[in-house]
């Protein structure tokens, strides 16, 4: 049995809910007794979360599994977490021998027992809730960004035929708003500026637990939390951003007009394949209302290339489509057969080579985009929020860039945390940069 508490390193794959889950596991490990290691060959338990959204995530979610086994050291235990571990348990079990554990979302309440178990470790604790949700737990360890993510909810209720998501997050359960809150506002009490709302459907909040007023209301609970100075909302279902929302989002200091639409086509005909609504004409008249209410609002989406059926007059269209709409930004990806999904049996299948010389020309378009709406913008003055100081660099963004996905802004002086005025001064692709003014 170790003479202290065992020391655990966590590996986090994927999107940000996924990080928002190792945050909250990270929060319940630290109540448990548990220490965070300083590297993996210092830990007594190495975790990894993983990802099983697209057929790449998965290689990468193994690859990190196997490279986590050959850095351990001999003694230190192996534990597989998150999305392949719900979706494939009994297979990965079989097929990592190298994992002492394998434990799904579901079985979350379970993790402390058992690392008690595979460490050997016997703490006086309190016995934690029992059946507790790691959704709704608030506790998190002290972030190390000025901005934070938050899961509103969890799960899926849309029937996409691409995403399997719904086989292993389940339908939607969104947390109750005041729950919502204390988490926010315990963040921004720990010198977090910004909180990113996200959800598998983020604008279907609520509907499930008929909570008054939906993501629109949640928004307005939210924007007196002390210290918190912008609300952003990423993943938003178009058929689910209504008129409310698009006001709400133009109109509220607090939140960022920043739309992140999750469009994945412009041909009616494959996107009714994908069980998904709208068409170019419909997609151009929703970002119209937006930029209606709010003329600089700032739009990303994302687009499956390659889908079964998807012809060149349908890459010609979604072309045609960028160039009207003039999206700020965009990602490509291509179509991923997923087990269990209707679209994986579809007739039609595209060859890997043809959706991949498809999904350069759209990402070269889209580009080019971004970079003149970047450059368009040289000589405003916006305020951004510096994240982190990078080779002496400090580096930011604007209600226009979200963490991680977007370009950044970069800044001739300032330290993470600083909420500053900047002028922007030049562009370079999709990054910018400015100087501090006032």
């Amino acid at each position: 049995m170790p003479p202290s508490a065992p020391r655990v390193w966590l590996t986090t794959l994927g999107c940000a809910k996924n990080q928002v889950d190792s945050d909250k596991i990270s929060g319940r490990l630290d109540a448990a007794g548990y220490r965070v290691a300083q590297s993996p060959e210092d830990a007594d338990v190495v975790m990894v979360n993983t990802c099983a959204f697209i057929e790449a995530a998965r290689r990468e979610s193994i690859d990190a599994v196997l490279e986590a086994a050959g850095t351990k050291r001999p003694d230190a235990r192996l534990v597989v977490l998150g999305c392949m571990a719900q979706r494939y348990q009994a297979d990965l079990a079989e097929a990592l021998p190298e994992a002492d554990a394998v434990i799904g979302l579901e079985r979350y309440q379970e993790l402390v027992g058992e690392l008690d178990r595979l460490t050997g470790w016997e703490p006086r604790r309190p016995a934690p809730p029992s059946g507790m949700d790691i959704l709704y737990d608030v506790r998190r360890p002290a972030p190390e960004t000025p901005y934070a993510y938050v899961k509103v909810a969890e799960g899926c209720d849309k029937t996409c035929s691409f995403c399997a998501i719904p086989q292993f997050r389940g339908a939607q359960r969104s947390r109750p708003p005041l729950n919502i809150r204390r988490e926010v506002a315990d963040l921004a009490g720990a010198g977090v500026g910004e909180v990113v709302l996200v959800a598998q459907d983020l604008a279907a909040y609520g509907r499930d637990i008929g909570a008054p007023g939906g993501i629109v209301e949640l928004l307005r609970v939210l924007s007196d939390v002390d210290g918190l100075r912008r609300l952003r909302l990423l993943y938003l279902y178009p058929r689910e951003v209504t008129p409310a929302l698009i006001e709400e989002m133009a109109l509220n200091p607090l939140v960022a007009p920043y739309f992140d639409l999750s469009l994945q086509h412009a041909s009616g005909p494959l996107l009714r394949a994908m069980r998904r609504p709208g068409d170019a004409v419909r997609h151009l008249a929703l970002i119209e209302a937006i930029r209606s209410a709010e003329p600089d609002a700032a739009t990303r989406s994302s687009f499956i290339v390659g889908f079964p059926g998807e012809t060149d007059a349908d890459v010609d269209l979604l072309e045609q489509f960028l160039a009207e709409a003039r999206l700020d930004w965009a990602g490509f990806f291509p179509f991923s057969a997923e087990e269990g999904t209707a679209a994986a049996g579809l007739p039609g299948r595209v060859d890997e080579g043809l959706t991949g010389e498809r999904l350069r020309r759209l990402q070269a378009v889209q580009e080019e985009i971004t970079a003149e709406s970047s450059a368009a913008r040289v000589g405003r003055r916006v305020t951004v929020l510096v994240d982190q100081v990078e080779d002496g660099v400090p580096v930011a963004r604007s209600y226009r860039e979200a963490p991680e996905i977007d370009g950044v802004i970069v800044l001739d002086r300032g330290e993470p945390g600083d909420w500053l005025s900047a002028r922007l001064t030049g562009s370079y692709g999709a990054d910018t940069t400015a100087e501090v003014v006032g």
